[in-house]
């Protein structure tokens, strides 16, 4: 059945949620639902650095409080031996008097869990880097993965552009999430331990340590929402701005932009996006600041009160010197920890909701799918393609881009395709080989629709060169191998692919030959000319070796003898083959056995070159324009 656009279905294709203003704390909260699967994907990359990352930071979790509490006894320890009087005269009577052996065990043992710390902390970074690398990584296959199985209509869309490049960054900024929940973690266990102590010796001192951190940490929640929101809403001049960055220091533009003077225009653009894109940022930051300095201010008076209350009780002689050094040191980590874990949490929040363009992304699905049980793909095509009645619409658009199209490609057939720009020839290629399914209508292949055979072999079995096609900054040999990449180490398949499209005297030219690698952007790189680019281009169409050759525009790029040259080759090599070409000089069109006329997305003539002559339409007309020039 042809696919039908209805409001719901359009709808998919924009941001779910586009946050005009701040989120609220629900909708902040509710982002939280992405750090489970996150973590899963996490587990998923390595079990084995995962679980000795959690253990060795819960056994680093204990050792702040353990090193505390034994400087806690040493100070008690000092304070009885002053007590004692009669202090040693020297290092070396200290070192051999028993009365201070427990003191001297109390320093080993200090000594002892300070470096474990370090030495923990440091294998611990090392397990997060390794397993954030490889996240990176395996994530970054998976988003690519991903987008390769979109349908080309999807890269066409700009709302999903957006979100595209929004999963991109959050894959790029989330790398370091998994050690910040797993030091939050960490967190949780020390401040455990830290509140047990303050519990056994001063209950209320917990009520003034809420009071120092919840203030800072309800602001970090709202700033980092606002942040978010910013740079959702900018995301559309972000990447216009990466878009300008390569476009003003770029080998692929350096000629023309410095031909028409462009440099201080994109430069002008650039300063300009990017100073708008400051400001909101600097607001942000602007507000962050100050408030922040006002809860800071309160989480001091709570610090500070705290001491004062701790100190005079000390006085009063409810606490001993290493009870103060304890309950003041443990008061002050645990607010520091406190405001951390609770600043950790709302960032946490923030990065949930970058997380949340990353997997929405991932959420969306093709349209343009592989049938369940496919059709056997005749080999050979006996009866050829067939248009009933197929119109196509782009999106949003008013106009059809293609309507009521009849006619069959046979078997064997050369067929062109001729007609002004946006007369609709390059959408019906990109039909034909599917890249598209049409909004009305059918297309046949041997009598059965399209979308009953195996996406992935219907491809495969047609051999499509675009008018704008890609220059792979690989080798020469990989260039040409594109074409069926499976095939890359055949160098037999890639020599004669280029032998067929006249690539290979191009090939014979470069100084590495087909280990040459190609554009200016690599070391050594090697730039060709736009029609020795053409031919390597028509070189894929032949490694493909496909049932159905499609070359849009193939000879633009080329001149007058290497345009013959091509095509005596390609009616030669094309015997037994159904052929598309797409193209407006008609020495190439006259080749053809018929031609199809496209006139505002419909066909208005299709026959021979004898046939449209004698009959005297646009075909003649557009012929007799074009010959006219060479008179």
């Amino acid at each position: 059945m042809p696919r039908q656009y209805n409001a719901g279905e359009r709808s998919r294709r924009r941001p779910m949620d586009t946050p005009s203003k701040p989120l609220n704390l629900r909708q902040r909260m509710a982002a939280l639902r992405n750090v489970p699967p996150f973590l899963r994907d996490i587990w998923r990359t390595s079990p084995v650095l995962a679980v000795a990352s959690v253990a060795l930071r819960l056994v680093r979790a204990v050792l702040p409080v353990a090193t505390l509490y034994v400087g806690k006894l040493i100070i008690d320890e000092v304070t009885h031996l002053l007590h004692l009087g009669g202090a040693p005269a020297d290092l070396s009577s200290w070192l051999g008097n028993g009365a201070f052996h427990h003191l001297w065990m109390l320093l080993a043992l200090e000594f002892a869990l300070a470096v474990s710390s370090d030495l923990l902390g440091r294998v611990v970074s090392a397990c997060d880097s390794l397993l954030s690398d490889l996240y990176t990584n395996e994530a970054s296959v998976k988003l690519m993965e991903h987008a390769a199985s979109l349908d080309l209509e999807d890269f066409e869309d700009a709302d999903l552009q957006d979100r595209l490049d929004r999963a991109r960054r959050a894959l790029a900024g989330r790398s370091m999430l998994l050690s910040q929940l797993l030091g939050q973690a960490q967190d949780v266990v020390t401040i455990v331990s830290f509140a047990v102590g303050l519990l056994i010796y001063a209950p209320w001192l917990i009520v003034l340590l809420l009071v120092a951190v919840v203030p800072a940490f309800v602001g970090e929640m709202h700033f980092n929402a606002q942040s978010y929101a910013v740079n959702f809403q900018w995301t559309p001049e972000r990447r216009e701005l990466d878009y300008l960055r390569m476009v003003g220091a770029s080998a692929q533009t350096a000629k023309e932009v410095k031909s028409f003077g462009l440099n201080r225009f994109l430069i002008d653009r650039f300063a300009q996006l990017s100073q708008s894109i400051y400001r909101a940022n600097r607001r942000v930051a602007l507000r962050r600041a100050s408030w922040g300095g006002l809860f800071t201010t309160v989480g001091t008076i709570g610090y500070y009160a705290a001491y004062a209350i701790i100190a005079f009780r000390t006085v009063r002689g409810d606490f001993t010197i290493g009870d103060l050094t304890f309950l003041a040191g443990s008061f002050r980590r645990l607010r520091n920890l406190l405001e951390s874990l609770l600043t950790g949490f709302s960032q946490v929040a923030s990065q949930a909701l970058y997380l949340d363009d990353l997997f929405s992304f991932l959420r969306i699905r093709p349209e343009i799918l592989s049938p369940q049980q496919p059709r056997p793909f005749p080999h050979p095509i006996r009866q050829g393609l067939t248009f009933e009645n197929v119109g196509f619409r782009y999106p949003d658009a008013e106009r059809w881009a293609v309507r009521h199209l009849d006619f069959t490609l046979r078997a064997g057939e050369v067929l062109a395709l001729v007609g002004e720009n946006g007369a609709g020839k390059t959408t019906l290629v990109k039909l034909l080989s599917r890249l598209y399914d049409p909004d009305e209508g059918r297309i046949l292949l041997d009598g059965h629709p399209l979308a009953e055979y195996d996406l992935a072999e219907l491809r495969a079995n047609i051999g499509v060169i675009f008018q704008d096609y890609v220059r792979y900054y690989f080798t020469a040999s990989d260039n040409i191998a594109v074409g069926r990449i499976e095939q890359r180490d055949d160098d037999v398949r890639i020599s004669e692919a280029a032998r067929r499209s006249i690539a290979d005297a191009v090939i014979a030219r470069l100084p590495k030959g087909y280990e040459q690698m190609l554009g200016k952007l690599f070391k050594e790189g090697v730039d060709l000319s736009g029609g020795e680019w053409q031919k390597i281009a028509i070189a894929r169409a032949y490694m493909r070796d496909a049932q159905m050759l499609v070359l849009d525009e193939p000879t633009a790029a080329l001149d007058a003898r290497s345009e013959f040259e091509v095509f005596q080759r390609f009616k030669e090599l094309s015997q037994g083959r159904s052929a598309v070409i797409i193209s407006h000089r008609f020495s190439t069109v006259r080749m053809a056995d018929r031609i199809i006329v496209m006139q505002r997305g419909q066909i208005s003539e299709i026959g021979s070159h004898k046939e449209l002559l004698a009959a005297g339409g646009h075909y003649a007309e557009l012929f007799e324009l074009q010959a006219a020039g060479y008179r």
